[in-house]
């Protein structure tokens, strides 16, 4: 098991929570890891990863696979402009690479918003560290683990 699956797995077990991470096959994109966890689109919860224009500081919003992030939005909820994160800085500050950026386990905590989309679902999948492996919650679980905001940031 890859040091990122241990961080993820040893997080949910830390909070009582069962191991439920899996090997789902590619799921790089919400369309294919819908497709191979077997659920709806906006079921699945893609962790972006913004930097604050000013700061440097990371910003982490957690939205449905089917909705996109306003930009606008995003840099009003963090306070400041924000731009896409480069892999690198990614990497160094979640412990993820692009692809397999989970919501939860980060090295680095940051300041986190969680789109309401995905309350309304039992549970959702996510991605658990990996580009081939996820993991499903609750999602007011996943609002405790990620320390996580229910914010309007969509289009």
């Amino acid at each position: 098991m890859s040091k990122s699956l241990k961080r993820v797995a040893r997080v949910l077990a830390d909070a009582g929570l069962p191991d439920t991470i899996s090997e789902a096959g590619e799921t790089r994109t919400a369309e294919q890891a819908a497709a191979a966890c077997n659920c709806e689109i906006d079921q699945i919860v893609k962790s972006i990863i913004f930097v604050g224009e000013d700061s440097g500081d990371i910003r982490l919003f957690l939205t449905a696979g089917g909705n996109r992030i306003c930009a606008d939005k995003a840099s009003r909820l963090a306070g400041e402009a924000l731009g896409r994160a480069d892999a690198m800085l990614v990497r160094r500050t979640t412990g993820f690479a692009i692809g397999g950026v989970a919501p939860i386990a980060h090295v680095a905590p940051s300041p986190t918003w969680i789109d309401p989309r995905l309350m309304a679902f039992e549970l959702v999948w996510a991605a658990a560290g990996t580009p081939r492996h996820v993991f499903s919650i609750n999602p007011a679980q996943l609002v405790t683990l990620a320390a996580a905001t229910a914010a309007d940031f969509t289009e």
